[in-house]
């Protein structure tokens, strides 16, 4: 066919052929289409021919279309780089390929006729008719309107330019199997096989030590191509068997410096291993003869040795020098690229291990929760600062707690662990939201200042928090937000939307008239589903962020009560989270259950010198009625009245008891109007003063106090 298409062609073929044009004096342009009207003649095709004579441009490029079917309908290789490709119209272009290589290259030339993507630059064999292969960079585009099917284009990758184009491949990723994965495609060109193998310090993201003694363990990460492989062959995931592991190490590091190997024949191979069950760990086939071994070592004093790539051939293609040279050229140049890899996957297994250490274990006997975290990308750059958490507190409510910190990373990371543990630590001690908003206030405030030793060169200001705690007797929830989204609240029965929360800025935002945070109640009847997220949920460019949350309360309000909430949250994340994310995904589901009205009983007291004698009374009838061991009534009842006493003498105003009759004991509250919190001290045998407290102490499981609007709660936990 004729190589020089008329300039009005606008297709992806057509243009690379008028590229080609370029690349061929006119003397040699016309020489090639005559070449190409005979393509019957195959015989001429067959021959490599020499490399042109001096100062004649070497045509690399070339074009082939093919339909549907993968068969080609059109082609431009007549450059004698390509000399020996039986590239004729009709056949099926996967016959060019060696067969190992049919299925993956199939797989990829079907995407892109099915999603239009295209596929670039990825390096490829190509066989000729005298068995001989060459190497190409080829790209898969899909064909411009109105053709149908697919435009291959193919690059003759000269020395200089494969190693260009690989080592540029390579560095494309920080995960260490896609930078393994690539390293072994671009040495597929000098192999019918390549693997490599690294050290499983290197594959988990640890250090390497430069000088390393004893057993190595070696764990496959690549290899290619992909096909079926027999049982017992080593392939990525699995380790190497340790005698290999030990028998590839001391090849590869002989003295002080790692050094290449070749094995030449086979017969070498088997003497070398010594086993059968190493031949078939290691060897990929009968017809693989020879191997080169070549470490991936980080220059250093001493040099650190990650791991060894081996590329495999047949018995007919010995290893020459000059070979031997680019491959040690190729993975010289790119193990800095798996070692980049490698301290990306530390950072990684950081990030991901505190991020998992903060989301939710369990709900507890009053409230069912589920939790889905999802990072923006696989990577650790994309592993950011969103967190969620809820947990019991030790008065028997629930804290649900949601925050999104600025950034990405370790900087992201350590900052959402503190101000996650602070709110724990704060919550647990009794503090209300709004209190324990204004301490993560100033710790985000304290953490911008880099002299102040966390993370220097990183700012969190702006970072957004929503706490909510639950109460289970009174079904109310109180909330406090700083600058986050409005959790959604879908009562049973009701209609389900945002809560009204009065926004507020972020954490840290001084240009804030430092206002104080408000903790807003909501009524959460048993049954009710109260959803608490981050932005990454909702944003999308497409819609407004109204838009996003009314689409969440929709989806919200669809869950069943009796639907599994983990199945639930998974499902809202699926059909709610935009296709193309830039934020981290974070959703919490909690669902309300609450005490029954038969398990509690509260009463209203007057601060008089009688107030202890009757919550003795009215505690300990209701404890026979619930049929409470006798050793574990008399400890409630003393201790309500050391707490009821107390609370007279130094509180004064109305007293609430509150009893709550738990799935794991008792949990009995004395709530006065004081604001003192009474401490634990000791006591002098003569001294009355603080004895309360002692006894307290002794017969409770656990013992605390709490702040409320109108003064204080002291609660105190029993077993049975």
């Amino acid at each position: 066919m004729d190589a020089t298409p008329s300039p009005s062609s606008s297709s992806p073929f057509d243009m690379v052929s008028s590229a080609l044009g370029q690349y061929i004096p006119r003397g040699a342009a016309a020489e090639a289409a005559g070449s190409a009207v005979s393509q019957g003649d195959r015989a001429a095709r067959q021959h490599v021919p020499a490399n042109p004579a001096p100062g004649r441009q070497e045509q690399i490029l070339g074009a082939v279309n093919l339909d549907r079917d993968l068969r080609i309908t059109r082609c431009n290789l007549d450059a004698p780089v390509f000399a020996g490709l039986d590239a004729a119209t009709g056949c099926s272009f996967v016959d060019l390929l060696p067969p190992g290589d049919v299925p993956t290259v199939t797989r990829r030339l079907r995407q892109v006729l099915e999603t239009g993507e295209p596929h670039v630059a990825r390096v490829q064999r190509l066989r000729r008719g005298d068995g001989s292969e060459l190497v190409v960079s080829m790209s898969i585009l899909a064909a411009a309107a109105p053709q149908e099917g697919l435009t291959v284009t193919l690059i003759a990758m000269a020395r200089r330019l494969h190693l260009y184009a690989a080592e540029t491949a390579i560095g494309t990723s920080l995960d260490i199997g896609e930078t393994a994965q690539s390293l072994a495609e671009s040495l597929l060109a000098w192999g019918d096989v390549a693997a490599i193998d690294l050290d499983f310090a290197v594959w988990t993201g640890e250090g390497v030590a430069g000088q390393r003694h004893g057993r190595v363990r070696l764990r496959r990460a690549a290899l290619v191509p992909d096909r079926v492989w027999p049982d017992g062959y080593v392939t990525p995931g699995d380790d190497l068997p340790g005698d290999a592991s030990r028998l590839l190490s001391l090849a590869i590091r002989r003295d002080d410096a790692a050094q290449a190997i070749v094995i030449p024949d086979r017969e070498a191979i088997e003497r070398v291993l010594g086993s059968p069950r190493l031949v078939r760990a290691l060897v990929p086939g009968d017809g693989a003869a020879a191997v080169a071994c070549i470490p991936l070592v980080l220059d250093g004093t001493p040099p650190v040795v990650l791991g060894v790539a081996e590329v495999w051939r047949r018995a007919d293609r010995p290893f020459g020098d000059s070979e031997l040279l680019d491959l040690q050229e190729l993975v010289a140049r790119t193990s800095h690229h798996v070692d980049l890899a490698r301290q990306h996957q530390r950072e990684h297994t950081q990030v991901l291990a505190l991020q998992r250490r903060l989301l939710p274990r369990t709900g507890g006997d009053t409230i069912e929760t589920a939790s889905v975290y999802q990072p923006a990308t696989p990577d650790s750059a994309g592993v950011g600062g969103d967190w969620v958490n809820s947990f019991p507190l030790p008065d028997g409510r629930t804290a649900l707690v949601v925050g999104d910190v600025v950034g990405h990373g370790l900087g992201a990371a350590a900052t959402m662990g503190q101000l996650s543990m602070e709110a724990r630590a704060l919550l647990s001690a009794g503090l209300a939201p709004d209190e324990v908003l204004e301490h993560l206030d100033e710790t985000v405030t304290l953490l911008d200042d880099a002299d102040s030793g966390l993370a220097a060169g990183y700012s969190a200001l702006g970072s957004t928090c929503c706490i909510a705690v639950y109460d289970p007797v009174s079904h109310r929830v109180a909330l406090s937000s700083a600058g986050h989204l409005p959790p959604v609240l879908v009562p049973p029965g009701g209609p389900a939307g945002p809560l009204a929360v009065r926004p507020h800025p972020g954490l840290g935002t001084e240009f804030a008239l430092r206002e104080p945070f408000d903790v807003q109640a909501f009524a959460a009847p048993p049954g009710s589903l109260l959803a608490l997220y981050t932005d990454g949920l909702v944003e999308d460019p497409s819609v407004s962020i109204d838009e996003g949350i009314g689409r969440l309360a929709d989806a919200v309000s669809a869950v069943h009560p009796w639907d599994a909430l983990p199945q639930a949250a998974r499902g809202l994340v699926s059909a709610l989270a935009p296709v193309r994310r830039r934020d981290d995904v974070t959703l919490l589901l909690a669902r309300m259950i609450g005490y029954r009205k038969g398990d509690t009983a509260t009463w209203r007291l007057p601060a008089r010198d009688d107030a202890a004698a009757r919550a003795r009374t009215v505690v300990s009838a209701l404890l026979g009625r619930w049929h409470t061991r006798a050793d574990t009534r008399d400890k409630v009842v003393l201790v309500v009245d050391e707490l009821v006493a107390n609370a007279v003498r130094f509180a004064g105003g109305p007293l609430t008891v509150r009893l709550i009759r738990t799935g794991h004991g008792l949990l009995c509250e004395v709530g006065d109007t004081g604001n003192g919190r009474p401490r634990l001290g000791r006591s002098e045998l003569l001294d009355d003063s603080g004895r309360g407290l002692q006894v307290v102490h002794r017969l409770t499981t656990r013992w605390g106090v709490r702040w409320t609007e109108t003064g204080k709660v002291v609660w105190a936990a029993f077993g049975t």
